[in-house]
């Protein structure tokens, strides 16, 4: 087994593979489950994970089965490319390309993340700074329209409309069967190095330089990511493909990679690890969420088992909390304060990076953050008019770098405050500052400021040409009523 093919998981070695004969009669299956589905009843996916925390009751109704596209359907190692059903995971994908010496050109962090979920719905990682978003590195999809007609759409047929707008639709304006996405050479090691910065202002400066440069203090830098674990306490980790590595750590055991970046910062060559355990760092421990649920803690980590310790077994926590109301009871009955759930990602132009952080830590109080940096990789197209973005759902401005900055948790609720008001506040931030936020989480705009902020007229122009019926729901009723 090679150092790219180690790891834990319930993916296979090599991944789900399946085939284009296949794939073509899941089609058929799905087009006749879609056109026998109630037209009056809500159309839900049968999928077995989500990575969406917006929770909502569940359904009764039928659902659309999706499992026949859960699968890699082809790998072309020449030209570096990958088709894929919608529906499978990046855990799945990169067991598949890896013994090629291949991954996709953007990774996101967590394994049941699915390829179409990443497209329709977002998704970043460490090599965002140079690769863009994972919709940029698609070449063409497959998607089933609400009228159960299937298209595919690329950057430049008659359904290029549609290519560029299904990121951030999160299914409301269909749902990909199959994409055809790049890959790019891998190493089967990873080198990092830990930088500490005292304060946000120095942190963004050099993230600047660093994506601008590709490189740090002579050596090149393929990924790019960050924690703030407080306001004078910030570390950027600047990762390198290599070919040999005299160790590799191991995070997926007693010991956790993010307490590992205060550890290894500024002391002797850094750290190694293989390429798969780097891509899945954050996944064993859900970055740091999973000292919610006490997997770290020093007597209860050991006995945790390995194949437990993933980000979709903590989500199904987290679902069943919600279901049963059990932590917010136990908080009202041990006399605490109540709690506002605040998990989400927002992106910031690096250039006022300092200035969101430093009203983060100043009237949110949560730590760590996250810090990914992204840049589009895409060049604006001629034919685009002023105002007028790629990617029309989720408007950033081409050429600009921005960070990502990601919070997951609780936060105390003082009496009399507004309804969510630690989201609300995010919100408003970001909006001021001339950001975005991710729509996976609850959201709480209103429908006008809504519509703004995601392109209101885009979308309604999509949803005209590929649900004239209003099949499915619209993004403002899916991704803020929670319907």
């Amino acid at each position: 087994m090679t150092p790219q093919q180690q790891g834990t998981g319930s993916g296979t070695a090599a991944g789900r593979r399946t085939g284009f004969a296949e794939h073509i009669a899941a089609v058929q299956r799905v087009r006749r489950d879609y056109r026998a589905l109630p037209q009056d009843a809500p159309v839900r996916l049968a999928k077995p994970t989500s990575n969406l925390f917006r929770f909502r009751e569940p359904s009764s109704g039928p659902a659309l089965d999706v499992s026949g596209f859960t699968g890699v359907i082809a790998i072309d190692p020449v030209e570096r490319l990958a088709d894929v059903g919608g529906m499978t995971t990046y855990e799945d994908l990169v067991a598949a390309t890896l013994p090629h010496g291949l991954m996709p050109t953007v990774v996101p962090q967590l394994r049941t993340i699915t390829l179409g979920g990443a497209v329709t719905g977002m998704g970043i990682e460490s090599s965002s700074f140079r690769n863009g978003l994972p919709h940029e590195g698609v070449q063409e999809m497959e998607i089933l329209t609400a009228t159960g007609d299937v298209v595919t759409a690329t950057r430049d047929n008659e359904h290029s409309d549609l290519f560029h707008g299904f990121p951030n639709s999160y299914g409301t304006l269909g749902y990909s069967l199959r994409l055809r996405i790049e890959l790019e050479p891998a190493s089967p090691y990873v080198h990092l190095r830990h930088l500490r910065f005292h304060g946000a202002a120095e942190a963004m400066d050099a993230l600047a330089r660093i994506c601008e440069d590709l490189e740090h203090e002579g050596q090149p830098v393929d990924f790019v990511d960050g924690v703030a674990f407080g306001p004078g306490e910030l570390y950027l980790t600047l990762a390198r493909f290599t070919d040999q590595a005299p160790w590799t750590s191991d995070y997926t055991g007693n010991d956790i990679y993010y307490r590992s970046i205060r550890r290894h910062a500024g002391r002797g060559p850094g750290d190694y690890l293989t390429l798969h355990d780097y891509l899945w760092r954050w996944d064993t421990d859900w970055f740091w969420c999973s000292r919610a649920f006490g997997a770290q803690h020093p007597l209860v980590r050991p006995l945790w088992p390995r194949s437990l310790k993933r980000s979709d077994v903590y989500r199904r926590l987290v679902a069943w909390d919600r279901r049963t109301d059990f932590f917010r009871l136990l908080t009202h009955y041990r006399g605490k304060r109540p709690q506002e759930p605040l998990i989400q990602d927002v992106e910031v132009g690096v250039e006022r990076g300092a200035e969101f952080l430093d009203f983060f830590h100043s009237e949110i109080g949560m730590a760590p953050v996250w810090m990914c940096p992204l840049r589009l990789r895409e060049p604006r197209r001629p034919e685009l008019g002023e105002g007028e973005h790629i990617w029309p759902l989720y408007p950033l401005e081409d050429g600009r770098l921005y960070v990502n900055f990601g919070f997951w948790g609780l936060v105390d609720m003082k009496p009399n405050q507004r309804r969510a008001h630690h989201n609300r506040l995010v919100e408003e931030r970001v909006a001021d500052l001339g950001g975005h936020k991710s729509l996976y989480s609850d959201s709480f705009y209103g429908e006008d400021e809504f519509w703004r902020l995601y392109n209101g007229p885009a979308y309604s122009a999509l949803k005209e040409a590929y649900d004239p019926g209003g099949r499915l729901l619209d993004l403002y009723a899916k991704c803020v009523r929670n319907r």
